[in-house]
């Protein structure tokens, strides 16, 4: 019996560690190279820079994202709703062009960035990718006040953006 308690112990604290929410980005994330609507390298680090002191939402997204696409008139409605906000929008799309055109076709508004190396590179390994589209939340401070949902409607980021008024 103590054995058998001590197993739901120890699987109880590895189920318990596994969803704890990312606070922070690693150094990886950080210091991963994007481009810019320009065609200009710049690292994620350097991004978040740019937007510190503002809430951030981050979207990472594809053009070829059926879901990513379905998924942009929740986006709009909540930039209508949050427009304090800065929307930063992270691509995973696989070349320049494609990506441009996409923000163009589904008039994406907002902060633009494309990976160098897709869902499956050093950016999306460190964010924990496994679906797109993906949204996060970054508080004024910097940190993850959000890891993760999937819908831009999701419960968990409307109760985050309001706690972060």
């Amino acid at each position: 019996m103590k054995k058998i308690y001590s197993l739901l112990i120890i699987v109880f604290s590895f189920a318990s560690c596994s969803q704890a929410q990312q606070t922070e980005f690693k150094e990886e994330a950080l210091s991963n190279t994007m481009k810019t609507v320009e065609n200009t390298d710049i690292t994620f680090q350097e991004i978040l820079k740019k937007y510190e002191g503002k809430t951030i939402v981050i979207d990472v997204w594809a053009s070829w994202c059926s879901d990513c696409i379905k998924g942009m008139p929740k986006v709009k409605a909540l930039q209508e709703k949050y427009p304090d906000v800065t929307y930063l929008f992270i691509s995973m799309d696989k070349n320049y062009e494609a990506w441009t055109k996409g923000i163009e076709k589904y008039d994406v508004q907002g902060e633009h960035y494309l990976t160098s190396d897709g869902m499956k590179g050093v950016f999306g390994k460190s964010i924990k990718l496994d679906w797109i589209p993906r949204y996060m939340v970054v508080d004024k401070t910097g940190k993850i006040a959000l890891f993760k949902v999937i819908e831009a409607d999701d419960t968990k980021l409307i109760e985050t953006l309001e706690s972060l008024k």
